[in-house]
C-alpha cells in the first residue's frame, strides 16, 4: 500500500526567507517607534524650571539659538555663554544686540572653530575646560538636540548637561513636507551619532 503524503513542510530557503521577512518587520516597527518619539521629543518645550549652571553654550546654525541664550545668561541661568560655530566674518557688535550691557557682553565668548556639530563638541570641551565648567545649559533646535547631547557626552563626560530646546519656526508645522523631510535628515543622522559615524563637516553646524 501506497503511504500517505504527510503534511508539507517549507524548504529550508522558504524558512530562511520567512525568518529575514520577519526580523525586517520587526527593525521598521523599531524605527518607525523611534522617529516617533524622535518627533515628540524634538517638539517638546523647554522647561520652566532650569537650574543655574555654571556655563550655557549656544549652538548657531538656526533661528533663535543665540537670542536664547543670550536671554538666559541675562536672566542669570547661567554664570558664562559660549556662542559656538559663529562665522569667521561675524563681530560681536554683529552678533550681540547693542542694548547689552557691558557686564553681560564681558561673560560671551564667540567660538569660531565650529562647522559642524561634531566640531561644536570640541569647541565647547575647550571653553569648559578653560572656564572649569562642571554644569552647561545647551541651546540648540530641538530636532538637533539629541544628537549634540549624543556628540557633547562624548566630550564632556564629566559634565552635567542640561538641554534648553529652542522650537524654530520649520517646527510649528510639523506635517508640511518640508518639515518632515527635515525631522527624517535629523533622525538619520542621530542614529549615524549613536552609532559613531563621522562624517567631514560641510557647512555651518546645526
Amino acid at each position: 500500500m501506497r503511504r500517505e503524503a504527510g503534511p508539507h513542510r517549507p524548504s529550508r530557503l522558504s524558512r530562511f526567507i520567512l525568518w529575514w521577512l520577519k526580523m525586517g518587520l520587526l527593525v521598521c516597527l523599531a524605527l518607525c517607534g523611534a522617529f516617533g518619539w524622535f518627533v515628540y521629543d524634538a517638539l517638546r518645550p523647554a522647561p520652566d524650571n532650569m537650574p543655574h549652571t555654571d556655563g550655557i553654550v549656544a549652538l548657531t546654525g538656526g533661528q533663535g539659538r543665540v537670542d536664547t541664550s543670550l536671554r538666559l545668561l541675562m536672566q542669570n541661568r547661567g554664570d558664562k555663554l559660549l556662542i559656538s560655530g559663529v562665522d569667521p566674518q561675524a563681530t560681536q557688535q554683529d552678533l550681540l544686540p547693542p542694548h547689552l550691557p557691558d557686564s553681560v557682553k564681558d561673560r560671551v565668548t564667540l567660538g569660531y572653530l565650529a562647522r559642524s556639530t561634531i566640531e561644536n563638541a570640541s569647541e565647547t570641551a575647550a571653553w569648559v575646560v578653560d572656564n572649569h565648567i562642571h554644569t552647561l545649559t545647551v541651546v540648540t533646535a530641538g530636532y538637533h538636540m539629541r544628537r549634540a547631547l549624543v556628540e557633547l557626552r562624548r566630550t564632556l563626560p564629566g559634565v552635567t548637561l542640561y538641554p534648553y530646546p529652542v522650537i524654530p519656526p520649520a517646527l510649528e508645522h510639523p506635517f508640511e513636507r518640508s518639515t518632515q523631510h527635515l525631522l527624517l535628515r535629523e533622525f538619520a543622522k542621530w542614529l549615524g551619532a549613536l552609532a559613531g559615524f563621522v562624517h567631514p563637516p560641510a557647512g555651518v553646524a546645526g
